[in-house]
């Protein structure tokens, strides 16, 4: 297929996870490169086998592109609660909490999630971790009074145990960088966090901060794609079957 490694892992990540969807289920469909393999392959997937499915997007251009593949998306009220949702990740740790929001959609992205009965992440293996906190941490705010935000934000980091506090708007060019929800986004590289629970109520319990990307207990599962075309399948609870995800 001329995919380098990279691509390789993912689109390994991508297809393992098409075992899980069933005919009738109700999707929510991630953002970011390896989310996008998943919804070419679902998309190939759907018109071979004539599944009916329906899917909600965490993002404009997750829906355009998912539309092209010929899938019904519609809103997530329309849809109402969804069966699964795969999605990728910038990180996880061995407990599957996640760092998300490197694509600018993590708001989204974590209300379609915990509007699932299951979450499950597809990763290529350098989204490993030991510890949270390598990727940088988005924080979406909301753009009145942003530079206010951003300072009480840094000031609360300094409290908290991480070995960062280097905080960035988000930038477009030479514009800020704003979500399909109106919002901003800062960049906190924090290198290591110590603590996410405590980081995460903390963060949101600031005025003007609308969520964070950290993902505390909601992924049930990793499918984690290697270079070879093999893929890891990584669950907290082991003795959790595919029944389950139906």
């Amino acid at each position: 297929m001329g995919l380098d490694r990279s691509e390789i892992a993912k689109r390994a990540a991508a297809k393992a996870a098409l075992d899980l969807v069933r005919d009738g289920m109700r999707l929510g469909l991630g953002t970011g490169s390896t989310a996008k393999w998943f919804v070419d392959l679902l998309g190939e997937r759907a018109k071979a086998e004539g599944l009916e499915l329906t899917c909600v997007a965490t993002s404009l251009r997750t829906a355009r592109h998912a539309e092209s593949v010929g899938l019904k998306v519609v809103t997530l009220d329309e849809a109402g609660w969804l069966d699964l949702t795969v999605d990728g990740a910038d990180e996880f740790d061995p407990d599957l909490n996640l760092i998300k929001g490197g694509g600018g959609a993590l708001l989204q992205e974590k209300i379609v999630a915990t509007a699932s009965d299951r979450m499950v992440v597809i990763a290529d293996q350098g989204k490993q971790v030991e510890h949270l906190g390598v990727f940088p941490l988005p924080v979406e705010i909301v753009t009145f009074g942003w530079e206010t935000t951003k300072a009480i934000v840094e000031e609360t980091l300094e409290d908290l145990d991480v070995a960062g506090a280097l905080t960035t708007l988000r930038m477009d060019g030479d514009e800020p960088y704003v979500t399909d929800c109106g919002n901003y986004i800062i960049d906190c590289r924090l290198k290591r966090i110590g603590d996410a629970d405590e980081l995460a109520t903390q963060l949101n319990s600031i005025p003007g901060v609308v969520e964070t990307g950290l993902f505390i207990d909601i992924c049930d599962r990793v499918i984690v794609g290697y270079e070879d075309g093999g893929v890891e399948v990584l669950e907290i609870d082991e003795d959790e079957d595919d029944d389950a995800f139906v």
